[in-house]
């Protein structure tokens, strides 16, 4: 029998301690189920289940286009310190590959998870030798290469 994707999540997170990034990005489609494995992964750990669309749009509401694109990376650092759990996981993270806000997503998630254990949900796709948001074309496509990755996906 398959292992369940969240069964996948919590067996690697064993070893995750052990990686320079802490990082673990859940790669799937949309309507594939990564939100109720994050739930489900949180009910089991008591992880923090962060949405990060909702949490960053929060506290950029008073900002400028200017201003959001600038403080864009020390907002979402905040947001993550000020949780004092050691695993975070983060869904719906969209905003970070949001054109106007010029950032580079994977790296800003490398950035938060050499302090902390960071599993977050990502809408895309993983070959044998990348991780793709989005579709070639679209505005939001980011391509990275999966070599350096932890990497949970639905069998």
């Amino acid at each position: 029998m398959a292992e369940s994707l969240a069964e996948q999540i919590l067996g690697k997170i064993v070893n995750i301690s052990e990686l320079y990034h802490r990082l673990m990005i859940v790669a799937a489609p949309t309507g594939a189920g990564k939100t109720r494995t994050l739930q489900e992964v949180h009910q089991q750990t008591s992880a923090p289940l962060i949405n990060v669309n909702l949490e960053l749009s929060r506290r950029m509401l008073d900002l400028t286009e200017r201003q959001r694109s600038l403080q864009f990376p020390r907002l979402l650092g905040e947001m993550i310190d000020e949780i004092k759990e050691n695993t975070i996981l983060l869904d719906n993270i969209e905003i970070l590959f949001d054109v106007a806000l010029k950032q580079d997503p994977l790296r800003l998630l490398q950035g938060l998870s050499r302090n902390k254990t960071i599993i977050a949900s990502w809408n895309g796709s993983i070959d044998k030798d990348s991780l793709t948001y989005a579709v070639p074309g679209h505005p939001e496509y980011k391509r990275y290469s999966s070599r350096d990755l932890l990497i949970a996906t639905p069998a």
